[in-house]
């Protein structure tokens, strides 16, 4: 239930009436009055206030539950720690058969990821980066395109050919293109489409 109309003898009355209802406290409400209601006569032919109050989401927590429900339907108990920054939200994940959330060169995780991505920005007003990490993958991860990045450039220099690399999300070909942009002698570029879009490594001459 995210929305409910409530009539009551008063404004405050029929607010009160519909935050019971929902379960939520007045600070995570919008409320609409579609009547003030009216006191008759002598307290006669009263007329009753009437309003709508609507659940304000909260796009983060949509976020983190929706993943937590995930977690749960893949028979995988764990348990998700949020980290708020300016910069972005991080979901860890922690728990036992983190395996298998992961999965093969993080293809699991990175596909966790892009839905929750994808549910905190159908309520959110601007763009929420968030991140999905467990057992620190995303670090080690890192690591691992930082050394790729470096092999490849000094084979793309060393054989004067251009390097292609395997299909990668945008955020891990952010890092090679990071990694790779104060050196000289090589250029990077990404072609194709998502999400077999992939970085080519391409010797200056």
């Amino acid at each position: 239930m995210k929305e409910v109309t409530a009539t009551a003898a008063t404004v405050d009355e029929a607010v009160q009436l519909a935050l019971n209802q929902l379960g939520i406290s007045k600070d995570r409400a919008e409320v609409t009055v579609l009547d003030e209601g009216k006191k008759g006569f002598l307290g006669l032919f009263n007329k009753p206030a009437v309003v709508k109050v609507k659940v304000l989401i909260n796009p983060i927590e949509e976020a983190e539950t929706f993943l937590k429900n995930i977690i749960q339907k893949m028979g995988v108990e764990a348990s998700v720690e949020r980290i708020e920054s300016e910069k972005e939200i991080r979901l860890i994940i922690s728990g036992e058969k983190i395996g298998l959330l992961i999965g093969k060169h993080g293809q699991t995780l990175n596909s966790l990821q892009l839905l929750t991505q994808l549910v905190v920005n159908r309520y959110a007003e601007h763009y929420v980066p968030i991140i999905v990490d467990a057992e620190n993958y995303r670090e080690r991860r890192k690591e691992a395109l930082v050394q790729l990045a470096h092999k490849l450039a000094e084979k793309a220099i060393k054989t004067g050919q251009e390097v292609k690399l395997e299909p990668l999300p945008a955020y891990e070909r952010k890092i090679i293109h990071a990694v790779l942009s104060d050196n000289r002698k090589v250029t990077t570029f990404s072609v194709g489409t998502e999400p077999h879009r992939y970085i080519v490594v391409a010797p200056v001459k």
